[in-house]
């Protein structure tokens, strides 16, 4: 892993930032969490790669309200082409 941010999917659309914190906070202090509202996934950051190779590894498949997550190295955002106007 490169980095300390997280892909944290399959979360139930009630969860909230602060019950993420929770969870993770024990593999590891916890910078930033954006949850992605209506959308079923956040992003979590963790302070060091260590921490969030440690939080990949201890979190991803369990159960969380329940759901079972997965959680995995957050990608780069890619650059979204930009689309001409449809034209009816």
């Amino acid at each position: 892993m490169e980095g300390s941010k997280l892909y944290v999917g399959n979360l139930s659309y009630s969860v909230t930032s602060e019950q993420l914190k929770e969870v993770f906070s024990a593999c590891g202090e916890v910078r930033e969490i954006k949850v992605i509202e209506g959308k079923g996934f956040a992003f979590v950051e963790m302070a060091t790669q260590v921490e969030a190779e440690k939080a990949k590894k201890e979190l991803n498949g369990t159960q969380f309200a329940g759901r079972t997550i997965t959680v995995d190295e957050a990608r780069p955002p890619r650059d979204r082409q930009k689309r001409s106007p449809r034209r009816y």
